[in-house]
């Protein structure tokens, strides 16, 4: 595609943790003539894959460089949702091949390669690492995904947080920590971090809970630093951003929106994302800090 698609954007109300006032700089990131963008993944370079959505509601991927916006769909499928990119270009993702079903993919090079987990009804890959390690979500059974997993040298591993009714794992960085979130007992979602093997429960303070799981997509997202970007619901009802650093929890919140997701931040702490208009439109933004 010609255009670059990057755009200036309006004033972003933003609190972030440890971040002085006045140090973003923000963008829209909007694919020509689409009626729905959503960035999910953003490496070091700057490089954003996403997903956009026409006005007929086909769903295509995209890859947006230094060049412009690349269409990226693996042929024949219904939709292409291409989701994370690492620092070597990687994409990983999902298709889909046919109404109610879903794959996982990575691509190298301009080149699709299915992940074929054995015993699987459906899976979708939602975050690749430097070293090439995959994590996703699956199904051993007809109906909603109900297990994470990471793919490392070719192993796969289900990722279970203990008691929970469901889980997923949506990111890995470059130290082998995953961001995920999992149902509970009392059906509320919550994300989580996997770090040595160990989980804890990160709850948003005074938030009704994590968005989300039982649903495909890189939702959050966490960078080399362990820094983390999400999205929860407040007491209010409305899908807030967050950040999540050493220092705390700070909140991104664009005017006017109606939800606000941020879902991928790379090292260098800028993030990727996108908002709803009160026409329930999605635009894609990226926030330089």
């Amino acid at each position: 595609m010609g255009s670059n698609g990057i755009f200036a954007c309006g004033a972003l109300v933003l609190t972030l943790i440890a971040t002085p006032a006045g140090s973003q700089t923000v963008t829209a990131i909007e694919f020509p003539g689409a009626m729905h963008t959503r960035p999910h993944g953003i490496n070091p370079s700057g490089e954003i894959t996403g997903i956009y959505v026409n006005p007929d509601t086909s769903v295509h991927s995209f890859l947006l460089d230094r060049r412009g916006f690349t269409t990226i769909d693996v042929l024949g499928a219904i939709g292409t949702n291409a989701l994370r990119i690492n620092p070597q270009g990687e994409i990983v993702g999902f298709y889909v091949p046919s109404a109610g079903t879903g794959r996982g993919f990575v691509w190298r090079r301009g080149i699709f390669t299915d992940i074929d987990m054995p015993g699987t009804v459906l899976n979708f890959a939602n975050g690749i690492n430097a070293r090439g390690d995959i994590v996703g979500q699956y199904n051993d059974t007809p109906g909603i995904p109900q297990h994470g997993f990471v793919l490392s040298q070719g192993h796969f591993v289900a990722i279970d947080f203990p008691g929970a009714l469901r889980s997923t794992a949506f990111d890995i960085n470059e130290r082998g920590d995953i961001v995920g979130a999992y149902v509970g007992a009392d059906g509320i979602t919550h994300l989580y971090l996997l770090s040595s093997g160990v989980f804890t429960t990160l709850d948003i303070p005074g938030a009704l809970g994590t968005l989300g799981t039982g649903t495909a997509g890189a939702l959050a997202g966490i960078n080399a630093k362990g820094d983390i970007v999400g999205a929860y619901r407040g007491a209010d009802g409305k899908t807030r951003g967050f950040l999540l650093q050493a220092a705390g929890f700070g909140t991104i919140d664009f005017p006017d929106a109606t939800s606000t997701r941020p879902t991928a931040i790379n090292p260098q702490g800028d993030i990727v994302g996108y908002y709803r208009d009160p026409a329930g439109r999605d635009h894609g933004f990226l926030i330089r800090r």
